[in-house]
């Protein structure tokens, strides 16, 4: 059997549930055997390129068009490349037991 799919290359906006939206160029990345979406979004704005990687499950919609449109509307959106989270550390889970790993004193 081959593969005669025709991979998906368009700059589109794409639109995440939980109402982000990204505008870039929209292409197919398969990594670990898992497909994804990628979405290369250009500098815009003064704010540097960056590419996002989605899965299936996490689009709610694709809307192809111009490079042109493509790059108005990642200027009107302010998407940023990484959100970090990092709670704090409770204490007693980094400090180490003194016992040695069979409970011997």
């Amino acid at each position: 059997m081959s593969d005669t799919a025709e991979k998906f290359e368009s700059w589109a906006v794409l639109e995440i549930m939980g109402h982000s939206r990204f505008a870039g160029l929209v292409t197919e990345q398969t990594m670990g055997g898992c497909a994804f979406v990628r979405i290369d979004v250009p500098a815009v704005n003064g704010r540097l390129a960056f590419t996002k990687l989605f899965g299936q499950s996490a689009i709610f919609a694709i809307t192809p068009c111009t490079e042109e449109v493509a790059r108005q509307v990642a200027a009107q959106c302010y998407s940023r490349p990484v959100e970090v989270y990092a709670p704090s550390v409770q204490r007693s889970l980094i400090e180490h037991d003194d016992r040695d790993e069979y409970g011997d004193d």
